[in-house]
């Protein structure tokens, strides 16, 4: 898989409350009038609707070239790769009958076919950044209402197979890095803030994952009866508080107990420099403690992209695509261990070294 090869823009480090924001997401749920929802569609009909997304997304978008993957002909590692890589959810890359999924290249665009509805429609960036999420995905979103008609009823809005989706079919959500307030168990703030609007506080892969690595997403539950901009500035107005939270938990940390957060950070970088075998829970975790070391002046050096990547190419499908074969659970441990310090040697020079 060419995908195999770079890294999406997302990983970059870079935006808006890039410290404790990783990367911010608009996706708008959509089906084609005159379909049935793909949970009674024919095989035939989904491939259809296949064919009609691939005709209007065929030229690039945003000047970026597009690539248009057939699920059905990837194996289950590639699919693994894609739901690593965000560009698809798991329940695409579990599902079964024609689907698909259309790239833009630095992979800030995806739109993925025949999930729980015929389109999802997403922008992904890096940083907090979700003005700039809606508004390309509302430009993408018109481009491609333009060549295919959308099932929308004029009192309800847009029509989905989730009841909790109908009305402006969006979904935003932010993924934040918050090791200070698991440390500091603070991280019930989180939850109660959320719960208190309706938000949802989920882990690195959505609904129904752990937030391995001290990852947290934030996204909207409900969009029946809010606008697109009522949407997003409830989630900002949240995302805000809870950035101010993990900073000061990390100031509070510091100046509480250097001597145990330098230790943490230490003893992280020393495990992911030496380890001769190491998980990927254990990865995310100790990646963590390195990430927020950096962030925090703890570590010589101020770029988290190398950090931010590896938090994903250590996952198993992306690790296996690097290692060019299958690999069992334990030789993937080996291999992960050899590989991180690979890395970490690459772009030590003078910046990584603990104080």
């Amino acid at each position: 898989m060419q995908l195999a090869a770079t890294s999406g823009e997302w990983l970059c480090g870079d935006g808006p409350c890039s410290d404790i924001v990783i990367s911010s997401r608009a996706r708008l749920a959509r089906n084609v009038a005159g379909f049935p929802f793909v949970g009674k569609a024919s095989d035939e009909q989904r491939a259809q609707i296949i064919s009609q997304v691939n005709e209007v997304l065929n030229a690039p978008i945003d000047n970026r070239r597009t690539s248009s993957l057939d699920l059905t002909e990837l194996s289950e590692l590639d699919r693994q790769f894609l739901m690593e890589r965000q560009l698809i959810s798991r329940e695409l890359a579990r599902g079964d009958g024609p689907r698909g999924v259309v790239i833009s290249e630095g992979e800030r665009h995806s739109v993925m076919i025949n999930e729980e509805d015929h389109l999802r429609i997403q922008v992904l960036q890096s940083g907090f950044s979700l003005d700039d999420c809606w508004q390309e995905c509302d430009a993408l979103d018109n481009r491609i209402e333009s060549g295919i008609p959308f099932s929308f009823h004029p009192q309800l809005g847009y029509l989905t197979a989730c009841p909790t989706n109908v009305g402006t079919g969006l979904r935003v959500s932010v993924m934040l890095h918050l090791p200070a307030l698991r440390m500091t168990r603070e991280i019930q703030k989180v939850h109660q803030s959320a719960q208190k609007i309706k938000l949802a506080v989920r882990g690195l892969y959505g609904e129904g994952s752990q937030a391995l690595g001290d990852f947290y997403q934030v996204s909207n539950q409900l969009t029946l009866g809010k606008t697109e901009r009522q949407l997003i500035t409830e989630v900002r107005e949240v995302v805000q508080r809870i950035v101010e939270w993990e900073r000061k938990g990390r100031r509070h940390f510091f100046e509480s107990n250097e001597s145990r957060l330098l230790d943490l950070v230490s003893r992280a970088w020393g495990t992911l420099t030496s380890a001769r075998s190491i998980t990927s829970e254990e990865t995310m975790h100790l990646l963590s403690s390195v990430r927020m070391g950096l962030q925090m002046d703890l570590l010589d050096g101020r770029d988290a992209s190398l950090v931010n990547e590896l938090f994903i190419r250590t996952q198993p499908a992306h690790l296996q695509h690097t290692y060019g074969e299958a690999l069992p659970p334990e030789r993937r441990n080996i291999v992960r261990a050899s590989w991180l310090q690979k890395r970490l040697e690459e772009n030590r020079g003078d910046n990584y070294e603990p104080r």
